[in-house]
């Protein structure tokens, strides 16, 4: 036990960041002390000595804890470690109510509420690199996904967080406008196509996307309404984690994703996402109008 002692004094150093960045990603208490205890278990079980920086090992190791706790919120240790053959480290679970109100205090309520509708990928890139300001680059090694695919999660993240927050946002209006816009694509009405586009709209597309023959960027509602009119036809009207949105196929499987971003009755954004990546992270549900 004695032996111990130093390094439970290093991970108690660190056990304020981690708790902070556990609990922008978890949303409460319970599971973020959950979290702090997985992740000493599985410091005590590593050589110490071939951990170059021990924050940074930290972080990571806490953010894939969070991580497989979004994902399944019953599973909280890995089989493989058996707490009895690992030195215990008495991380807090009794928080007292001052505790518990400076962490949601740190974020507000209302974020809080807002990130639980991110997906898990989308939350610990918008936490990590907006909140924590990890590069893209480590964010890609703990989720196991390329820096720009990261990149354009925590970009859809960010807008899906000033989405949420607009108080003027109404799904089902923006259900109306996407569907409008997708009947004028493909009937080639550019005056309608243009009244749904707002005077700055940008079409942006990422890697994948391109190498399918979408352009990079557009901007301004003439050129966008140029790209899409009388275009679309194999387009789908479809839900992108409960957002409006098209999506293309090919054999049953989706190839892109239109996701718009619409403030009140106008379309300020379109992003192409063809990265297989991003994709997979994505609820998508095809609906049956529009066809």
């Amino acid at each position: 036990m004695d032996e111990s002692r130093p390094l439970a004094d290093r991970f108690e150093a660190n056990r304020p960041h981690l708790r902070a960045v556990a609990f922008r990603i978890l949303g409460n208490v319970e599971d973020t002390d959950d979290a702090l205890q997985e992740a000493w278990l599985r410091l005590s079980t590593t050589d110490a000595g071939d951990i170059g920086n021990l924050t940074g090992w930290l972080t990571t190791v806490v953010s894939r804890i969070c991580l497989n706790s979004l994902r399944s919120r019953q599973r909280r240790h890995p089989e493989s470690i058996d707490d009895s053959d690992v030195v215990q480290f008495p991380v807090r679970t009794a928080v007292t109510p001052e505790e518990q109100a400076l962490l949601a205090d740190s974020m507000g309520q209302a974020l809080l509420v807002v990130l639980d509708r991110l997906n898990p990928a989308e939350r610990i890139c918008f936490v990590l690199h907006d909140m924590f300001s990890l590069s893209f680059e480590e964010i890609a090694g703990i989720l196991g996904k390329s820096p720009e695919a990261c990149r354009q999660l925590a970009s859809r993240a960010r807008r899906r967080v000033r989405m949420e927050e607009d108080p003027t946002s109404d799904p089902q209006r923006q259900h109306q406008i996407v569907d409008a816009f997708l009947a004028a694509a493909r009937t080639g009405d550019l005056q309608m196509l243009v009244s749904l586009l707002s005077p700055d709209v940008e079409l942006v597309a990422d890697t994948a996307a391109v190498a399918l023959g979408a352009p990079r960027r557009l901007v301004g509602p003439n050129d966008v309404a140029n790209r899409f009119s009388g275009g679309a036809k194999a387009a789908r009207a479809a839900r992108l984690d409960g957002s409006a949105g098209l999506v293309w196929a090919q054999g049953g499987t989706t190839k892109v994703a239109f996701d718009f971003t619409v403030v009140g009755a106008k379309v300020t954004r379109i992003e192409m996402i063809g990265d297989a990546d991003v994709l997979g992270e994505i609820d998508i549900e095809v609906l049956r109008r529009g066809r």
